[in-house]
Parts: C-alpha cells; structure tokens; sequence
C-alpha cells in the first residue's frame, strides 16, 4: 500500500538503527544462516494492522528455527527494520539488508507495503533482489518475463475487483442484472488505493454498471463529505478500500449518513478483527473480500499455540490476536518464505541461498495439496505454483466473509477469479514498460 511521504532527519535514521539492533534475531551470527529482513511498520497509524501480521510470521520462523531445527538444516537470522509505513525509510531498510547482514545471505525481501513495492521496482532489477509481496503487489508484475524480481504472489487488487463484482452480480441475479446498478469504490487516495480505479472501469464498460470513485485522503480519520457524496450519487454498494484506521471511521460514517453494513464489502486489508471490531455494531453485517483465513482450527495454528504461545514465545504481547485473520497472514507469508528455501535447497543444496538463487527457487514454487496436508495448513493456504511468466501464481480465489459482532462468517465459497479477463491488458502494460526501460523480455527457457 503507498505510503505515507515523510522527511528522514537525524531521529529517523536513529529510529531505524536501534529498531534493527533490538530486533529479535534467532542468531547471533549470521554465518551459514539465511536472512529474513523484517520491515516493520510497529509505529505510526497502521501499526495496529502490522503487529500481529508480523508476531504471526516471527512465530512461525522461530518454530521452523527452535522445533524443526531450521530449514533442513539452515537457520533463519531475523532482523527488524522499522519503516514507519513511509517509502523513504523503507529504501533505508532495502539498502541495509539487500546484500544481507553480518554474513547471512539474503535471498529475497518481503517489504510489506504495495508503495514500496512499486518503489523498490528499479532498484531490484539493478541490484536483482527478489522483492515478494503477497497479497498486495503489482498486477503488471505477473508477467516475469519483464519483471523478473517482482513476485505479487497469491492475490492482486484487480482480481479483487473481479471477485468484487462477481459477489455483486450473484446477489443481484447475474451479470445481466448489473446495468444501472451503482457501485461505489471508496479507497485510500495512494497508489494502493487507486491500483483498482482501472479494472473497475475496464468491469463497468464490460458489465455496464455505474463506476464512481471516491478517495479518501490519508488517513482517513475524517468521512463525512465522502459518504454523504455516496449518498447522493445513490450508490447501491461500496467497495471500501481502506487501510488502517480508515476502515471503521468508513464503517461509522456508513452507519451515521444511514448506508447499510450489509452493502459495504471491504477489501483484503479491511476485512480484519480490527477493522470491524472498533466500529462497534456499526459494523454488524459488514462484508469483506477474504484471502487469509481467520482462525484457530487448523492444524499448524494449534501447532504454534502449543509449542510457541503457550510456551511464552510468542511475539505477540495481546493472546488475543492469535489466530485473527492479520496473525494467520503473517504465518502465510512466513510459510511462502521458508517453501521457497526448500524448493532452493533441492536445486543448490543445503544452505543459505542467495539472490539468484532466491530468484530460481520462486519461479518454481509448488505448494501442492499435498504439501499443503504436511504443512498442516489445509484450509488456511490454496496451492500456490509459479512459473516465469507467471509470478502471481495459477488460482487467484478469495472468499466473502461477513461479520456477525463477534466473529467472521463464510458468505461464499472460494470465488476464482478469472485470469485471462485482464491477461492482454497486463501483457500490453508489461510491454510498454519493456519497451520504456529498454527491457528485452525472457522467454520461458531463459
């Protein structure tokens, strides 16, 4: 997601260096070790969305390094580096762990921001870094064959708007159904935000339902004239893509100018606990676009509930937040890091990977359903297999889920998303920044 611009003075710098040496590393010596470069945002308005993400992915990471003894063999040295959620810092902690830390190699770089993905995008290529952002990368970074250190693996913002109007035109009885009705998307004014502006339009001109754009400027804690502007327009519903506190602000104000919960859905990153929860029973009834299932059910939860919650290990400071839909996707995004060591490590062996290495090893990713069952994360996780020429992955589902004031509740089933609805409009995109950065794409055998 973009983020907000700030100006990196002297306390930020400091900020970041005893953020990265507080951090909770697993080794005191990075040699023979694989780096994790945790980029942290533990401080500023979306904190409160980073924090159990990133207890979910150290939890799993220090039972893959403390129970299983690493991945085959090789430890995981975890350093932090707090972003604050803003794109300058962000680079700031790129450049300090792109060529790893204290001997530890780095094989690829979550930066857990959709801005600073899009940022990160030259610099990669030039230093030829894999930058892997689940769930919120670039659509246009699918195709490898120009992107080849761009991962936006599991889910996009413009299948989202696909699965969006799919739910949308089942409630209203087919596609046929969907001309003249009023959709409103109220977003995030950022480059996360606005990455769904075109897909709706491409949608509206194909489905001939009314597209109407609302932003909302970071971050967000004032409504009143967008939802009011909403009204007016006689919006039918509204695809919320907020982000932060944004999201039950948008839930409240909802409720305040009369607009119904039950025609709100939310996007992936505000469909948590703590995006409905705040609103209170303002958001009773409030619909959401699902991607990382909440729970603690499955069996790899109830693993790390036995060997490192109960066993006082946990990152987490509030036990409540186990299991929530932000704590599940941090343990996804930890397990995509560490299925990707061990795809490298039957290619090179067993030990650390490097760049390259990390490259090849997420270009040939298969979590099938049977690796999957070893996981013991059925039902958390959907197969995941990557290619060169598709860096996102073959199924792009996501589930509707509604909450009941206490908890999430299935609406639908998995909803794929149609893949080649956008794919000649990825590949003409893909092209022209080819041919603008003086890119020759690979081919399938490179």
């Amino acid at each position: 997601m973009s983020l907000i611009k700030k100006t990196m003075g002297l306390a930020a710098a400091a900020a970041i260096a005893v953020t990265t040496m507080s951090a909770p590393s697993f080794a005191e010596d990075g040699k023979g070790q694989q780096l994790y470069p945790l980029f942290t945002y533990r401080t500023g308005p979306y904190a409160p969305s980073f924090i159990p993400g990133g207890a979910g992915i150290i939890d799993y990471l220090r039972y893959i390094n403390e129970v299983e003894g690493g991945v085959d063999g090789v430890k995981i040295l975890v350093q932090e580096c707090e972003t604050a959620y803003a794109i300058e810092r962000g680079i700031e902690c790129y450049e300090r762990y792109k060529n790893g830390h204290n001997g530890a190699l780095t094989a690829a770089i979550y930066p857990h921001s959709s801005g600073l993905d899009v940022a990160l995008t030259d610099k990669a290529r030039v230093d030829k870094i894999p930058i892997v952002s689940p769930g919120g990368g670039q659509n246009i970074a699918t195709d490898g064959r120009v992107f080849p250190y761009q991962f936006p693996l599991i889910f996009d913002y413009w299948s989202e708007a696909q699965i969006i109007v799919n739910y949308i035109a089942q409630q209203s009885g087919g596609y046929d159904k969907l001309k003249g009705v009023k959709i409103a998307t109220l977003y995030h004014d950022s480059g996360y935000g606005r990455d769904t502006i075109e897909p709706l339009g491409i949608l509206a001109k194909k489905y001939g339902f009314e597209d109407i754009q609302v932003p909302v400027p970071h971050p967000g804690e004032q409504q009143q004239a967008q939802w009011q502007q909403i009204r007016r327009f006689g919006a039918d519903w509204v695809f919320l893509r907020g982000w932060g506190v944004m999201t039950p602000v948008a839930i409240k104000t909802a409720a305040r100018v009369g607009f119904p919960a039950n025609r709100i859905i939310g996007d992936i990153w505000s469909g948590s606990e703590d995006d409905a929860r705040p609103a209170g029973t303002a958001a009773n009834g409030y619909l959401a676009v699902s991607v990382f299932p909440p729970g603690t059910d499955y069996g790899i939860i109830k693993t790390l509930k036995e060997k490192i919650l109960d066993a006082g290990k946990s990152d987490l400071k509030d036990n409540t937040k186990f299991g929530t839909v932000y704590y599940n996707y941090g343990v996804i995004e930890a397990i995509t890091f560490v299925e990707v060591l061990r795809t490298g490590h039957k290619k090179f062996g067993n030990r650390p990977l490097t760049a390259a290495e990390g490259q090849w090893a997420l270009e040939n990713l298969n979590i099938d359903e049977k690796r999957i069952a070893e996981l013991g994360a059925q039902g958390l996780i959907s197969p995941l297999r990557t290619t060169i020429d598709n860096h996102k992955g073959e199924t792009i589902a996501g589930k509707i889920i509604q909450w009941n004031g206490q908890s999430w509740d299935a609406r639908t089933d998995w909803i794929k998303a149609d893949t080649s609805l956008f794919a000649d409009v990825i590949k003409a995109k893909a092209a022209a920044y080819a041919t603008e950065k003086g890119i020759t794409p690979r081919n399938a055998v490179n």
